[in-house]
This record gives C-alpha cells, structure tokens and sequence, in this order.
C-alpha cells in the first residue's frame, strides 16, 4: 500500500468516461504525467497487433477462445465488443496494484464503467465523466483530428448522444471547457479522494495511539 507521512491506504481505480472527442485521452495523460505513480490498465484485445504495439504494453493480445475463456473465469472487470473485436480489463493487474496501494486509471466508456462499479473492486471506484462544452464544439474537435470521414464522424456524434445521457451515473461530472482548468480540477478531485477518512486504514490505530497519550498523561 502506499505509505504517506502517517499511513498507509489502499489504491484507487480512477475512471474516466466521455463520449468521443470531449478529451478524457488528453485528461488522463495529462493526469499521469502530472503523477507517474499513476498506472494505466492495460486492456485485452482479440484484435490484432498493429505495427509497433507490444503485448503487456499497449494490449494484452489474446485469441477469441483466451478471451472467452478469461471471460467464464470471472478474470474480466468488465468487456465489450467494439466493432467484431472484444476488449475488456484483466482483473488480476488491477487487482494487484490496488492492493499495493498504486491508483489505476480506466479510460473506458459508461458500460464499461458500470460494470466496473458493480464488481468486486466497487468501493475502490472513484468515477469522472468528461462533457464537452456544446456539441458544435464536440464536432468541430472531432474533425479537427482530421482521423475520420464525415460517416464516421456523424456516427460518433450520433452515440455522443447516448453516452452523455448517463452522465448522472458517475460520483464528477467535468466541462472541458479548457484543457488546463479540466486538468486542475482531476488534480483535486484525486488528491480529495485520496485523503477521504476510508481510504485510511492506518487512522484507527493513529487515533487508538493518541487516546494512549491521553491516559499516559493521566489526563481523563
């Protein structure tokens, strides 16, 4: 677990959602440069390599019968399919660094996000939905990538609709109005959640410890 001046606590898992383009990619990168501490979940994938990703690195590149098999086993916290490949996130990774006390950051979408919440690691969910400031700025980020054609693009704006509406679902809900400020406010909403009175074990001794004081001093 990770130790602080006065304890120990366990990790979280961060989840940042948004629907395409409003920028929870740029957030979380932003997040792990400002903490290297920060771990990333890598996810499985049935898809192949592409040039240059490495397993363990980029993906955990699986064949549909390892997925599936991962799947029945209970090792997935949660798994889609997106366009005819299935990805979804190895529980025992997260798992392990949660219990050495390192944060793992999810960039996931609401589904995957729900199932995360429902799993056995639930309390350690800290959830964030990133919305863009108006859907013609949404649109215009989307085309200012230059990655995609005009049905692709009115595609991802069509299932922006869907997955802005579960916005009440997570515990902050950002407007990326400014990259810096968004940031800013990840930054605070991570340092608050780490000093939540929960998520430190280590207080009940403290606290025994200076109710030994009080009587060593003789004091009632």
């Amino acid at each position: 677990m990770t130790t602080g001046p006065q304890g120990t606590r366990r990790g979280l898992a961060v989840i940042l959602s948004s629907p395409s383009g409003a920028g929870k990619s740029t957030l979380a990168q932003r997040l792990m440069a400002w903490d290297p501490s920060l771990s990333f979940s890598v996810s499985a994938t049935t898809r192949s390599p592409r040039p240059g990703e490495q397993d363990g690195v980029h993906y955990y590149f699986r064949s549909r019968e390892e997925f599936g098999a991962m799947v029945m086993d209970g090792e997935m916290l949660e798994h889609a399919e997106v366009f005819g490949n299935h990805y979804g996130s190895p529980r025992a990774p997260v798992e392990a660094a949660l219990s050495a006390g390192r944060d793992v950051l999810f960039d996931i979408d609401w589904q995957g996000g729900q199932q995360v919440r429902n799993s056995s690691l639930g309390r350690d969910v800290v959830s964030i939905f990133i919305l863009p400031p108006s859907i013609a700025e949404l649109e215009r980020r989307l085309r200012a990538r230059g990655q995609d054609d005009d049905e692709v693009i009115a595609g991802r704006m069509l299932k922006s609709e869907d997955e802005i509406s579960h916005w009440a679902e997570y515990d902050y809900v950002l407007v990326n109005d400014d990259v810096d400020s968004a940031e800013e406010r990840l930054r605070t909403i991570l340092t608050g959640e780490r000093l939540r009175r929960d998520r430190q074990p280590w207080l009940s001794d403290f606290t025994r410890g200076l109710s030994r004081e009080f009587k060593e001093r003789g004091l009632p």
